[in-house]
């Protein structure tokens, strides 16, 4: 599983603002002793406001998008629902979903008619709740890191929902990560990517910054990793989006390998 948290700058703090640095300003001066309790004061109140800022000024990314600090595409992708299903039809019975919040994703498609759906939770799943906790004992829901093979076999979900998961990983690891997601999809993979306009925490959820990028960079992309447009899914979503004035707040991408 990648770290989550992010990374605590206080630790290096000693280098930059203790008080043997400070001193050594002045090597040929001898400081009074008003001075030095003056600096010994300064350089306190430089540690606690940056230990603050630093371990308790910041939350989790995915406290993050709890709180709707973040671009979240998974909160995208329940308003997406209806409309994937006119995109997809009959052939979104089988769904997984991989990203954040899962449970709740999961939740939702289960409500539909005729639609079974499992989730992958990209983090920790410790501070899920009864229901989350619920999906988990059924097997509807697991923990697993996607920079490694899914333990599913291939084509065993119709269709594959992604959100909140690729902005996070380098193409070192997208190159592993993409075509694993196409193997275990029959009938198409969906990616909710973010919107490069769109606010988002510095601190990326796998320790690196987030990557926020343009739809062309997707697109070539997709091709590089041989995976290609599903014209016929693209059209029927967009048709569906359009007559219901619905405008996303994310990058949509359906695709077919």
């Amino acid at each position: 599983m990648a770290a989550r948290r992010a990374v605590n700058q206080s630790r290096r703090l000693p280098d930059s603002a203790s008080i043997p640095l400070v001193s050594s300003l002045h090597p040929k001066s001898r400081s009074t002793p008003l001075l030095s309790v003056g600096l010994v004061l300064l350089g306190a109140f430089l540690l606690i406001g940056y230990s603050y800022s630093s371990s308790g000024g910041l939350a989790s990314d995915k406290e993050a998008i709890h709180k709707g600090e973040g671009a979240s595409c998974t909160s995208e992708v329940h308003r997406a629902i209806p409309f994937l299903k006119k995109a997809y039809g009959q052939t979104m019975r089988k769904v997984l979903h991989v990203g954040p919040d899962t449970c709740a994703v999961v939740s939702t498609l289960l409500k539909e008619d005729d639609t079974e759906a499992w989730g992958v939770e990209p983090y920790d799943l410790e501070d899920a709740d009864s229901s989350c906790k619920r999906l988990i004992r059924k097997g509807f829901v697991r923990s697993a890191d996607i920079k490694f093979s899914l333990p599913y076999r291939p084509k065993s979900f119709s269709v594959v929902i992604v959100s909140d998961a690729l902005d996070y990983l380098s193409p070192k690891y997208l190159n592993k990560t993409l075509p694993d997601l196409a193997r275990v999809s029959s009938d198409g993979l969906v990616i909710f990517a973010g919107q490069q306009r769109a606010k988002v925490l510095e601190l990326a959820k796998f320790g690196k910054p987030v990557k926020l990028r343009s739809s062309s960079w997707w697109i070539r992309y997709f091709v590089q990793t041989g995976l290609q447009e599903n014209e016929a899914a693209t059209k029927k979503f967009e048709q569906a989006a359009s007559k219901s004035s619905y405008k996303p707040s994310c990058q949509i991408f359906h695709l077919v390998s």
